[in-house]
């Protein structure tokens, strides 16, 4: 079956590249210069693995699509493409759902390690083990990757699933942010831990009562996290 993957680029030079890239590394590569067609082309191909988002467009902004995709409530995995001196691009595309981002100017080999690993979890192994990790309120199940609260179902992004995997199945237990970071992320990624607190504060916002003062992941002042 085809790895698809859905590129926003408005720059004809960097689409093209990276295009030639990605077919080179096994993907089907879809593209799209403006907002609103890559909108349109996601609401038509619920098949879309990945996709790959510039934030600044001459239309809506690559953010606006990542908030639609989310919307949809689909597993799509989402890497923003960010401008370098633009730090709040990065933190904002990550609290709309983004899975990762890519800093611009970015190595071929770097981008094909970060869609790579998005679409490993993206599109987990069919022989994983079934395993149901249940605390507290909270139940994880492992085959199907579903999370819920009493019973209800609670909606993560592919990142937000493997960091509460992550946390689960070291419940008790300090992990460091390069622990994390490794963890779900992989050894070959070469961001900055950063991603990973947005990403806590993406998870306090849905799994805790009041996400100022949590209960459940706490953090390790000076070192991580951990669920308690």
């Amino acid at each position: 079956m085809a790895r698809k993957l859905l590129l926003l680029e408005d720059e004809s030079s960097i689409s093209e590249f990276v295009e030639i890239t990605l077919i080179k590394a096994g993907y089907a590569v879809l593209t799209a210069d403006r907002g609103e067609d890559a909108i349109r082309m996601i609401d038509g191909d619920p098949s879309i693995d990945i996709a790959i988002l510039d934030v600044m467009l001459p239309d809506i902004s690559g953010f606006d699509v990542c908030k639609h995709i989310r919307s949809l409530g689909r597993r799509t995995g989402i890497i923003m493409l960010t401008a370098r001196s633009q730090e709040s691009d990065r933190i904002t595309g990550l609290m709309l759902g983004a899975d990762d981002y890519v800093v611009k100017p970015f190595s071929p080999s770097e981008l094909v390690l970060r869609v790579d690993a998005l679409y490993r979890r993206v599109n987990p192994s069919p022989d994983e083990p079934e395993t149901v990790i249940a605390l507290g309120e909270f139940e994880l199940d492992e085959r199907a990757r579903i999370l819920t609260r009493n019973g209800s179902p609670i909606e993560l992004t592919q990142v937000e699933y493997q960091m509460v995997s992550t946390f689960f199945e070291n419940a008790g237990k300090a992990l460091s942010r390069e622990d994390i970071l490794h963890a779900v992320w992989g050894d070959g990624y070469k961001g900055d831990v950063k991603i990973v607190d947005v990403n806590v504060r993406r998870l306090r916002i849905k799994l805790e009562e009041n996400p100022a003062v949590p209960t459940h992941l706490l953090t390790v002042w000076g070192y991580g996290y951990k669920w308690a």
